[in-house]
């Protein structure tokens, strides 16, 4: 029996059910409708844009994830290829390439994209921003979904939340960091919002996509780089031309990767489909969420023992930093109403989500860390 047989029967089983527990005479087959289909069986290619290079299987590999479920589901009727970052277009021409309906859909971190609006940054993650599950929770439980949604219609877009890397490291430097003396003048490549406060802290920071960044840091063009953790970092090799790894990434303290998909695009699929493509965002959301933690622990111990010197940014580092975001975002809600509208109800949630947080994970995981099991 095929997969559409066994919907039926199942679903006219499932009437008869229904009938049987109200009270109802009728036959259970004359009464029910036939049953709908999975998916209508229309025929679909679409072609996706990441903006991450290939070598990664983790960050990269969320969208052919994301393709693959979509793929699955719907017995291979509805196919997207995915396209490396530079393959189709530059890695930061996604989003315009989506906007225009050059390709279909991309597979980004939308705060790449904050000189169109600094509220794309809001999709992905600020400085000092909630962490990946606190960030799940606002999208999913919150008002984040509602008021990405409206944002991203104004640039002609429909989302989904599609991977998390976690809290991130804080980058790797050609000399140590012993306090913000040291932060005047440092060339860093660091993405997003986070190269904004860099700048107010002395910083000169520098917007260079992943599958350019070891060149530019072993040739010295820059002193400095951020890209996501160990695993990644491993792959891409910066710890051949940068011996002190720091830590935390505050910029990124739980970045979302979206699917952002063109709106008249999105809008010709049959709803079997739509709802297809959330279902398979949300499966590669999970899941790379899942891939970095089981693979950062591993690549840290062989960074460590291949001599990597690792480091926690001075506290002078850190307050200095979290005093000048927390500026900047007064000051881009006294001056963008996107901004405005998204950061307050942020702010909120993250508020409430640190309260929590602070009482129950904060307390259990310092036990269990000191604990050394």
């Amino acid at each position: 029996m095929d997969r559409r047989s066994i919907l039926a029967a199942t679903t006219v089983a499932g009437a008869a059910g229904i009938l049987a527990a109200c009270g109802e005479k009728k036959e259970p087959a004359a009464a029910a409708p036939a049953a709908p289909a999975v998916h209508t069986g229309e025929t679909v290619r679409w072609r996706l844009a990441s903006s991450f290079p290939k070598a990664l299987d983790t960050i990269y590999g969320g969208a052919e994830v994301f393709a693959q479920k979509v793929s699955e589901m719907t017995g291979g009727k509805f196919q997207i290829s995915t396209h490396a970052g530079g393959e189709l277009m530059p890695a930061f021409g996604v989003v315009d390439a989506v906007q225009n309906g050059t390709v279909e859909c991309c597979h980004t971190a939308p705060y790449y994209f904050f000189g169109k609006s600094p509220a794309f940054a809001l999709g992905c993650a600020i400085p000092f921003g909630m962490n990946a599950r606190q960030r799940t929770a606002w999208m999913f439980h919150g008002n984040g979904n509602k008021l990405m949604a409206e944002f991203y219609d104004k640039y002609n877009m429909v989302h989904f939340s599609a991977g998390n890397t976690g809290a991130q490291m804080g980058g790797w430097y050609r000399k140590e960091i012993k306090s913000m003396a040291d932060i005047q003048g440092l060339k860093m490549r660091i993405g997003g919002f986070g190269g904004t406060i860099m700048k107010a802290i002395g910083a000169v920071p520098q917007n260079v996509p992943g599958g350019e960044i070891y060149q530019a840091l072993e040739k010295g063009t820059i002193d400095a780089c951020e890209w996501v953790g160990p695993y990644d970092d491993q792959k891409l090799g910066f710890n051949k031309v940068a011996p002190f790894y720091y830590y935390p990434g505050w910029w990124e303290g739980g970045p979302e990767l979206n699917v952002l998909i063109n709106k008249d695009a999105f809008n010709k699929l049959s709803p079997e489909y739509q709802a297809i493509v959330k279902a398979a965002a949300t499966y590669a959301h999970d899941n790379m969420m899942a891939m970095y933690d089981a693979r950062n622990p591993q690549a840290l111990k062989e960074l460590v023992a291949s001599g990597t010197k690792l480091r926690q940014l001075p506290k002078d580092v850190m307050d200095t930093a979290f005093k000048a975001a927390m500026k900047s975002y007064d000051e881009l809600s006294d001056t963008n109403e996107d901004w405005k509208k998204i950061y307050a109800d942020y702010a909120a949630f993250r508020r409430d989500q640190n309260l929590w947080f602070r009482l129950t994970e904060g307390t259990f995981d310092r036990y269990m860390q000191q604990a050394k099991l």
